[in-house]
């Protein structure tokens, strides 16, 4: 045994409350070391070693050096004191892990113990019981749609001009609004909006005004009636929360400027030396970006400020909560205060914060609901648009990345291909929309929830900020090109898939040589499996299913082949006992789904 592998520990990245009644434990491992894992558990109190429970732990997930094994324990009538210690085999070696390492005996009831103590109910992740199966649709306002013609920006450029960091084109609220349908027909069912409220450039990141709409975009009521019109076509509405930084002329930073020292808001700032000048930059600025001053948000007056802005906008609008910039820059007891604040103004508002790696700091029990998972769009470009994996190094990537979060945090992570921020995902691709069509798929289908940025339906394409931030092609749209129906087709494919929404997730088949790698979603109520092809030539293999024998049926072809019993399956297969033998033809994916057998686990 590599026992200097074994990792488990009694905080929350390992043991924590699925409920009141019940509790999940992960035990990490070098990848393949033990052929089997046990957990022991009993209540404290318990004196008599033949009433301690144990239970076989599975190996959930597997990455390039460790297997993650995860077993969930419900007790009654609450899962309180719990104790536990971990029971390892490798080939005829058996040891006992606890808090002292490893022994050769099983410890007695008071000797040698893992102590969960007690479930608190803020203790148990809560988010939105809507967020986990959402399709979202990123909008950069001002190159959506030009709906109000008089509220353009004098100077603006023509749409479908050449986009720069400075040049306006003349989108508005207005313009979404007109174009719900054309989003509803999509499929989405929850919009992410960049900045909506004043402020100098044309993506609105350097705020001058929180309390009031762009007058470019609008006005508070055509928010409002946006938000209105989307919530009767079954759209929920983000707004974007810039509470990291403000624009250089926010009034409380121009009353430090003029003031220096005297300012009443100079704790708002972290001012290095006086006076204030945007010329050597003597304030603290995100991304050193003069124009964006950094806040202090140590300083209890600027919480509150941000706060109640944030109330203020569920309240007034209808907001259905906030998508927050740069997330992972402000400190924690912010965010956690925050997230208290508005879960009281609107409990069923969601918060996800932005970042660009590890989200553990910022989502969890009485902090955000969810974050933008960019490791996801990480680790599918290098696959499928750059070829810098294979299969098993998206394989490995994956599965660390589900391995960070509890999984019901993975099933609410924001995933995108692209952003405001990135590269088109086509582009990435050169162009290639077959590849482009394998990524879109996976997104679909892998645990969380797939973000659309605007246009991604089309197949625009751009280089990073601000070659990224095009006008829409609205001439496109009206075509519906074939990748449009591509989305449409996956998107009511997840809709209408329990499993491809909730379920839960077990790699299926890998194979480096012919680049493929397949998947299986599992749920009460229908298994699926997504095999993606990414290679040249044509691919006749096996994937591992659950279930035993039975027909799946191919969601867009109509092929159906039947399952037969897996009779050389491991530790690891456990959970997927069974084999299906594919056909998958070159640069193409194949979802098939089997209903499950009532009375059928």
């Amino acid at each position: 045994m590599e026992l200097a592998a074994v990792l488990h520990r009694p905080t929350a990245e390992f043991v924590y409350p699925s409920s009141r009644t019940g509790l999940v434990i992960r035990l990490f491992a070098a990848r393949g070391d033990l052929d089997e894992v046990g957990l022991l558990y009993w209540e404290r109190g318990e004196t008599d070693p033949e009433r301690r429970r144990k239970i076989l732990v599975r190996p959930k997930l597997r990455d390039a050096w460790r297997d993650c094994y995860e077993a969930e324990i419900k007790t009654e009538p609450i899962t309180a004191y719990v104790r536990y210690c971990f029971r390892l085999r490798s080939g005829k070696r058996e040891l006992w892990y606890g808090p002292n390492g490893f022994r050769d005996t099983e410890p007695g009831p008071d000797e040698d113990f893992f102590e969960f103590l007690w479930p608190n109910p803020e203790d148990c992740f809560k988010a939105p019981d809507w967020s986990s199966g959402q399709v979202y649709y990123q909008l950069f306002p001002e190159r959506f749609k030009n709906g109000d013609s008089s509220l353009t920006p004098e100077g603006a450029d023509a749409w479908g001009s050449v986009p720069t960091r400075e040049n306006f084109m003349g989108g508005d609220l207005r313009g979404i609004r007109e174009k719900l349908p054309y989003i509803s027909a999509l499929g989405a069912t929850c919009l992410y909006l960049t900045p909506v409220f004043e402020a100098l450039s044309n993506h609105k990141y350097d705020t001058v005004d929180y309390y009031r709409i762009d007058p470019h975009f609008g006005t508070e009521e055509d928010l409002r009636s946006l938000i209105s019109d989307a919530h009767a076509l079954g759209i929920r509405v983000l707004l974007d929360g810039v509470f990291n930084h403000c624009g250089y002329y926010w009034p409380p930073f121009q009353d430090v400027v003029k003031n220096g020292e005297a300012s009443k808001y100079r704790d708002w700032f972290f001012i290095n030396t006086y006076p204030v000048t945007h010329e050597t930059r003597t304030y603290d600025c995100v991304g050193h970006y003069k124009w964006m001053p950094k806040l202090n948000l140590a300083n209890p007056e600027l919480r509150r400020y941000f706060i109640e802005v944030g109330k203020h906008w569920l309240r007034a609008v209808g907001a259905d909560g906030w998508r927050l910039d740069v997330a992972d820059e402000v400190p924690a007891v912010f965010w956690e205060e925050f997230s208290r604040e508005m879960k009281l103004a609107k409990p069923d508002c969601l918060l996800l914060g932005e970042t660009w790696g590890d989200a553990w700091r910022l989502v969890g029990p009485g902090r955000l609901d969810s974050a933008m998972n960019y490791l996801f769009r990480d680790a599918a470009r290098d696959w499928l648009a750059l070829s810098k994996l294979g299969a098993s190094g998206f394989v490995d990537r994956a599965n660390r990345l589900l391995s960070l979060y509890p999984y019901e945090v993975s099933l609410r992570m924001y995933n995108p291909l692209d952003s405001h921020d990135t590269p088109r995902f086509l582009t990435f691709c050169g162009g290639d929309i077959e590849k482009y069509r394998l990524a879109v798929a996976l997104q679909m289908c892998f645990p969380g929830c797939p973000a659309v940025y605007y246009g991604d339906e089309l197949g625009m394409e751009g280089e990073n900020d601000p070659d990224c931030r095009r006008a829409m092609d609205w001439e496109a749209a009206e075509r519906e090109p074939e990748l449009f129906g591509w989305f449409r087709e996956l998107i009511a494919l997840r809709k209408g898939s329990p499993a491809l929404r909730e379920g839960g997730f077990y790699n299926s088949v890998c194979d480096d040589g012919a680049n493929v790698f397949g998947f299986c979603r599992t749920h009460e109520r229908e298994d699926v499996l997504v095999v993606i092809n990414a290679g040249e030539r044509w691919y006749k293999g096996e994937a591992r299913v659950p279930d035993g024998s039975g027909e799946w049926l191919e969601a867009f072809s109509g092929e159906t082949v039947t399952s037969v019993i897996n009779p050389a399956r491991d530790a690891y297969s456990a959970e997927c006992p069974a084999v299906l033998s594919l056909s998958v033809p070159a640069r193409t994916v194949k979802i098939f789904k089997q209903e499950r057998k009532r009375g059928q686990k």
